[in-house]
């Protein structure tokens, strides 16, 4: 599992996010504080609190081109 921290501040970053993760085919969590979320459930992203940083966590070993993809978010 690999982890990256990113900030999500407008629902079009929500938005672009969700398509982005939406085409790799492992699974991608997304946690905020003990609350974690289906990275590829836009309502899940919105139900939490995106006013702070929060974690990605990616369960695949070869992610290289999603962490790349991710790097307009990082903090």
């Amino acid at each position: 599992m690999k982890s990256v921290q990113i900030s999500l501040q407008m629902a079009s970053q929500v938005k672009t996010f969700v398509s982005i993760v939406q085409k790799y085919s492992y699974e991608i969590d997304i946690r905020s504080d003990r609350y974690v979320v289906d990275a590829k459930s836009i309502l899940g992203i919105f139900s939490i609190d995106l006013s702070k940083p929060i974690n990605v966590e990616i369960h695949a070993t070869e992610c290289d081109d999603l962490l790349q993809d991710l790097k307009q978010f990082e903090i």
